[in-house]
């Protein structure tokens, strides 16, 4: 099966705020808009920033690994040479990270980078980043060839 685009769309309090976030700091080219919402290319899928004036973040995080998960979330596992590059160029930007940039699961079946940050609006987005994309899915019980 060919993996497919995947499409989200999520609520943003401020549109002009989403296109500085979305189109400048990450850089993602944008598609079609209206006054109301906003598409964007987030590496190859299709996000959609939705205008809602009282749209708030969700407060609510699980633990992992030593950190509070904020739930919900979205992102894209990345290359890890795009992950790398991603990292910097937020920190570059002055992007305030809720989990900063680092590997997670070290030395365990699913051993990933990743990274947390929000939106102006206050969405919650991770991007990660696996040494071996067959490690995407293991369990504790995979073990590496």
């Amino acid at each position: 099966m060919t993996l497919r685009p995947f499409h989200l769309a999520f609520p943003v309090h401020d549109l002009a705020a989403a296109r500085a976030f979305y189109g400048g700091t990450l850089g993602c080219p944008e598609g079609r808009s209206s006054d109301r919402w906003i598409d964007f290319d987030l590496f190859g899928h299709q996000i959609v920033a939705h205008l809602d004036p009282a749209a708030r973040p969700v407060g609510l995080t699980n633990p992992v690994d030593g950190h509070d998960v904020p739930v919900p979330h979205f992102g894209v596992v990345l290359a890890m040479e795009d992950w790398q590059a991603l990292s910097a160029r937020l920190g570059e930007a002055g992007v305030t990270f809720g989990i900063a940039p680092h590997v997670r699961f070290k030395g365990q079946a699913g051993e990933q980078a990743t990274m947390f940050f929000r939106d102006p609006s206050g969405n919650a987005l991770e991007f990660k980043a696996f040494a071996q994309d067959s490690m995407i899915f293991a369990t504790e019980h995979a073990v590496e060839a």
